[in-house]
């Protein structure tokens, strides 16, 4: 398998690092090499926040370079467009349809960019477009927006979803399990309706 190259990229608080957690998990049960970097825009919550995950044979340094990342999964729209010359020729972004100002727009600094998706969708060979939010709200918890957009991605990648689903189960606490299943399932599903609809 060729090195994997994805970058998770959010706001404080949306639970990207679980995420990637997860996405690691389900590269060593590949046998698969993997390195993971977060990084911090801003601490607090509501601050930009990335994390780069690489997965193959031998991987030797745990950041994803511009041009060179075959999936992005955006947890939030301006985030997607923010991190977006990132993305390899060819390669995939999975985006939940949702807004979450930025301080700069929030205290007038800078208006939100309009038509992001148009945007994205232009540049990028396949951009997947996914309420996670609202799928996250009908399983029980909008905290389950991350687990969403992960079965958004494993509908993309070369990868059994039973191991994805196996994953969930070391990483996730039991209390929050059955419903993380929940999440991803929901996101597996709604990134094959997307994904239908746009052939």
């Amino acid at each position: 398998m060729p090195t994997q190259n994805i970058l998770l990229v959010g706001v404080g608080g949306q639970g990207t690092i679980l995420a990637s957690k997860i996405l690691a998990e389900v590269a060593v049960m590949q046998g698969l090499d993997v390195k993971m970097s977060e990084v911090h825009g801003m601490a607090q919550r509501g601050g930009s926040v990335v994390t780069h995950v690489r997965m193959g044979e031998q991987v030797h340094s745990p950041l994803v370079e511009e041009g060179e990342a075959d999936f992005i999964v955006a947890f939030e729209k301006l985030e997607a467009l923010r991190w977006a010359h990132y993305l390899r020729e060819g390669g995939s972004i999975v985006v939940n349809d949702q807004r979450i100002d930025p301080m700069t727009v929030i205290t007038g600094q800078a208006p939100y960019p309009p038509e992001i998706l148009e945007t994205l969708q232009a540049d990028a060979e396949e951009v997947v477009v996914i309420d996670a939010l609202q799928l996250a709200r009908e399983v029980g918890s909008i905290k389950a927006v991350n687990v969403v957009l992960l079965g958004a991605l494993a509908q993309k990648m070369q990868i059994e979803k039973s191991q994805w689903l196996e994953a969930i189960r070391r990483i996730v606490p039991a209390k929050a399990l059955d419903l993380n299943l929940q999440a991803f399932e929901a996101g597996f599903q709604g990134a094959g309706i997307a994904a239908q609809a746009d052939s």
